[in-house]
């Protein structure tokens, strides 16, 4: 063996390297929680703001507005996002309020909230309809029925 030539250790380099496979298939398992911001609209409520409304009103049937700016206090915005852990799509909506002093000028819809994906209905079994619990195979005394021994 020649003394400038680099000495290999096997079993240590393959330690190394199993470790670093590990490692890397362990990244691809850590949890994302699905992330939510802002103000989630219903459509029955966006419809119900109608031009003419004070902001008490507006702020009574949407809440709070997610952006209030002080340099444009005639603009309310309710933002909503909501980005489901490690998927890349991200739901976003954006409903946008205009005011002419107190009384709402306009409104107007940026993003529309996606609906949300309609499930199947599994073959033979219905959504709504459930089979009763079964009846208790022992008889429970109720709490006015006399006790044995009274």
């Amino acid at each position: 063996m020649n003394a400038t030539e680099p000495r290999i250790d096997r079993p240590r380099s393959l330690a190394l390297a199993l470790l670093l496979v590990a490692v890397a298939l362990a990244a691809g398992c850590v949890y994302r929680p699905d992330i939510q911001q802002g103000n989630l609209l219903g459509e029955e409520l966006v419809d119900q703001v109608t031009v003419g409304m004070t902001r008490s009103q507006v702020r009574f049937l949407l809440g709070t507005p997610m952006v209030s700016d002080p340099f444009a206090p005639q603009r309310w915005d309710y933002v909503y996002r909501l980005q489901h852990g490690r998927d890349r799509n991200v739901d976003m909506a954006h409903f946008i309020v205009y005011f002419d002093g107190d009384t709402v000028r306009a409104v107007e819809r940026a993003h529309a909230p996606k609906p949300p994906p309609k499930k199947k209905p599994d073959s033979g079994q219905a959504d709504t309809l459930r089979d009763p619990p079964p009846a208790p195979s022992i008889s429970q005394p109720q709490p006015d029925a006399p006790r044995p021994g009274d």
